[in-house]
């Protein structure tokens, strides 16, 4: 029978009940390693509180049934092997109902954990993102983080749902999912991982701060930091963009724009590849192209020259002048503009004012006002969706290691505002922190999360790995560029403050011929 918290004196015993039953499953081990010690099916008779386990079966290898229809990852799915698959429902709070999975492979553990994060507003359990986990010999875990559906509408009059969404749903998880790794094996994970990009990579900040002992090494790719701030910031500049028929840049110019920011910028970093390895140097002035005459296919018109100024700019408070949100688009990731500059502002940024700030579905964006509409989204926030001050020495003096990439051609999420993360750890606790509990690469030419025309693709479980084994971050990370299924191009991702940088002789397309420089 599902069990909910009622009080801090209930919380308690749940807790040393629960911490002793873990006690007596790993005490009772006798299995040999990486085998089960305990069936698969038998999982679901154990009690744990607020929890309910709906299913423990095994899945036979290329058995497990592809969610929906047409899933791109079905021949993911066709190749896993054997597995434990438990599901259960958490519910910390009367109005909590968290869903969660964790897989286990029937052989061949590799005795770690490797938990997976969200996108979006979450909504539903990641089952192609825990695929590559399990076949690699994690077990592995996901949560849809307390409510079902790709929307912000389930934290209408819901403020348990929300911090569930927040952070609470990823630690109840985290949790559960070692106690029954633990009763399943008999034996607990010997090293725990997460792994997450966009909110993804927001849940790994977030955990890191907040629950220190939870994992070993986090990954965090793209974090959503500062969400209030980057939803007023996507809608301004949306706003801007439309603000006159002159001032909008049709999607047909955006190659014109690129070609041009190529041009005067592509080969500042000694090779010319239709990539920037380091857009903070390119000081491209998109008045450039400014039309001499009638407005044409191959110029901005003075509005349009505006708008490209401030999609390549900071966002400002028009009270104080303020930044309110760092530079949104870096030069070289003009193809992506349409995310926050097309029709609409992005459907994240209006339901997060519509449900969270406002909680009004019929709140309409057009009447978006900065002047006001940021301090009533700071007001609202209780430091569940945003956090602006990190305060991760508890997690590296636990020895937690945290890797942090982000793509230089994200056109959703700020690179810039991962940088100032990154940095402002480093003006708050030191040089000292950097390359051996903290490091932050970022990638040329990747888009948010993925694509783009860089070297989007590698082993982030690799690094992480690497980087708790040794203590030391990476002093590179070899990614990859497919066409298709073709590997085309190679090249290293830098710890940040150096860049790939060419040796002068081979293919420009291979990472052997590059070498991490300091950039210039």
């Amino acid at each position: 029978m599902m069990k909910r918290r009622t009080s801090t004196a209930q919380r308690i015993r749940a807790t040393a009940f629960f911490a002793a039953l873990v006690f007596v499953v790993l005490s009772l081990s006798a299995s040999a390693f990486g085998a089960p010690a305990t069936a698969c099916d038998k999982l679901a008779s154990l009690s744990f509180p607020n929890t309910t386990i709906h299913s423990a079966a095994a899945v036979a290898a290329g058995a497990f049934p592809p969610p929906g229809s047409g899933d791109a990852q079905s021949k993911a799915y066709a190749s896993l092997p054997a597995f434990c698959r438990v599901a259960a429902t958490i519910s910390p709070t009367s109005d909590s109902v968290i869903r969660v999975e964790v897989w286990m492979p029937e052989s061949g553990w590799n005795q770690k954990f490797n938990a997976v994060g969200n996108g979006g507003w979450a909504g539903s359990i990641r089952y192609a993102d825990m695929t590559a986990p399990l076949m690699a010999g994690y077990a592995t875990a996901s949560t849809d983080t307390g409510h079902e559906g790709n929307s912000g509408a389930f934290g209408l009059g819901h403020p348990e749902k929300l911090t569930d969404y927040s952070y609470r749903a990823i630690h109840e998880m985290t949790v559960f999912a070692k106690a029954i790794i633990g009763a399943y094996y008999g034996t607990a994970p010997k090293t725990s991982f997460f792994t997450g990009c966009s909110l993804g990579g927001h849940q790994a900040l977030t955990e890191a701060e907040k629950y220190p002992a939870d994992f070993a090494g986090i990954v965090a790719g793209a974090p959503s930091l500062s969400w209030n701030r980057l939803n007023a910031a996507r809608i301004d500049i949306n706003l801007i963009v439309h603000k006159s028929d002159d001032s909008y840049i049709p999607p047909a110019k955006y190659p014109v724009i690129h070609d041009a920011v190529l041009q005067a910028c592509d080969a500042l970093d000694g090779v010319k590849d239709g990539v920037l390895e380091n857009p903070r140097q390119c000081h491209f002035d998109p008045k450039s192209l400014q039309c001499n005459g009638p407005d044409g296919p191959s110029c901005l018109t003075a509005g349009q020259v505006q708008s490209a100024a401030a999609l390549y700019g900071p966002i400002k408070s028009p009270k104080t002048g303020q930044e309110i949100y760092p530079q949104m688009m870096q030069p070289g990731s003009e193809l992506g503009w349409a995310t926050v500059a097309g029709p609409e502002p992005l459907g994240y940024a209006r339901e997060a004012f519509q449900y969270l700030v406002y909680k009004d579905p019929k709140w309409d964006w057009h009447r978006f006002n900065p002047a006001t509409d940021l301090d009533a989204a700071l007001a609202v926030d209780t430091g569940l969706t945003d956090f602006d001050y990190p305060t991760l020495k508890p997690y590296f003096d636990r020895g937690g290691k945290l890797l942090v990439y982000h793509g230089w051609w994200d056109t959703t999420i700020s690179p810039m505002g991962t940088v100032n993360y990154f940095e402002s750890i480093r003006k708050r606790l030191g040089n000292g922190v950097v390359g051996k509990s903290i490091q932050l690469y970022m990638v040329p030419g990747m888009g948010h999360c993925t694509s783009g025309p860089g070297t989007d693709v590698f082993d982030k479980v690799g690094a992480i790995e690497d980087f708790v084994a040794k203590g030391a971050a990476p002093s590179q990370i070899i990614a990859s560029h497919k066409t298709g299924s073709t590997v085309d191009r190679t090249r290293p991702l830098c710890p940040f403050g150096k860049v790939a940088t060419y040796k002068g002789t081979g293919s420009t397309d291979e990472a052997a011929n590059f070498v991490c420089a300091a950039e210039r």
